[in-house]
């Protein structure tokens, strides 16, 4: 099997060392398996979402020596087909519609950052039906009825990183206590979460290994529940180490000082870049 990977920003700003570090590690390793590398914009939040940053994320990989294979996949132009395939989800009885807050809801749509479980929903809307769906409303998986449907399924996959090397399995249980009913999109806003798109754009773009910040390990077994129940494929997981800041900090978007851009302007090469976050020269 061919290796594929891929590396998927969010254009929301520029790209830091910690980006840096997760665009060359994976870059790298197909490479050496001479698999192909893949750059995909997870761009379906339009108000944060921005044509300049994504014309400066292509920059500052390219300055950095990576190459692409193929066309850039982004997200904002297959909201159409997410959307189709949350209606077999509909079909099959295992969404409902939720009015609760909308700055939850938001937050719940986003990419998962360091330190922040899925706020596990109480239920307050899963008693409603489909036909209760107002402008407005999110969709929520009933975690319950779908892992029910998939009693029988083997929720497993394999963790290749360091920190969490070997063979995981899905326990039910515990994803009723840790995950629950989470958010899968918002109608009217044409966002769907994180976790749904990036399952389906693995499994339509072949990616055969997901290298991402270990910061996300925690929110693979719903995308492995979400695989399962569009019998979609299930990749290897590489979940790698963060860049900190001095404080032991991960790096955000808003650690402006540590940006790509900035180096380059600095004067700072390639070379350093990979200096600095413990990669060594190709």
């Amino acid at each position: 099997m061919a290796f594929v990977t891929r590396f998927a920003p969010s254009p929301t700003g520029p790209l830091h060392l910690g980006h840096a570090y997760s665009a060359i590690l994976a870059h790298d390793m197909a490479r050496a398996a001479g698999g192909r590398f893949l750059l995909r914009m997870e761009d379906t939040d339009l108000e944060r979402c921005k044509p300049e940053w994504d014309v400066l994320i292509q920059e500052d990989l390219l300055w950095l020596g990576l190459g692409w294979d193929g066309p850039i996949h982004r997200q904002a132009e297959h909201i159409s087909s997410y959307n189709a395939r949350l209606e077999a989800l509909e079909g099959k009885g295992l969404l409902y519609p939720c009015s609760c807050t909308r700055s939850d809801i938001r937050a719940a749509l986003a990419a998962p950052q360091e330190g922040v479980a899925f706020n596990v929903y109480p239920g307050t809307c899963r008693h409603r039906g489909m036909e209760s769906r107002k402008p407005g409303d999110a969709l929520r998986l009933n975690l319950t009825a779908a892992l029910e449907s998939l009693a029988s399924a083997d929720l497993s996959f394999t963790e290749t990183g360091p920190a969490h090397y070997g063979a995981h399995r899905v326990d039910p249980e515990q994803a009723m206590r840790q995950i629950g009913d989470v958010v899968l999109s918002r109608k009217g806003e044409d966002i769907v979460a994180y976790f749904l798109a990036s399952s389906f754009d693995d499994a339509d773009q072949g990616v055969t290994h997901v290298i991402r910040g270990e910061d996300l390990f925690d929110f693979t077994p719903v995308q492995v529940i979400l695989q399962h129940l569009f019998r979609l494929p299930t990749p290897t997981y590489h979940h790698h180490r963060l860049i900190r800041n001095e404080n032991g900090k991960r790096l955000a978007k808003r650690d402006d000082a540590r940006a790509i851009r900035k180096y380059r302007a600095e004067g700072a090469t390639p070379a350093d870049i990979r200096r600095m976050v413990g990669l060594p020269n190709p």
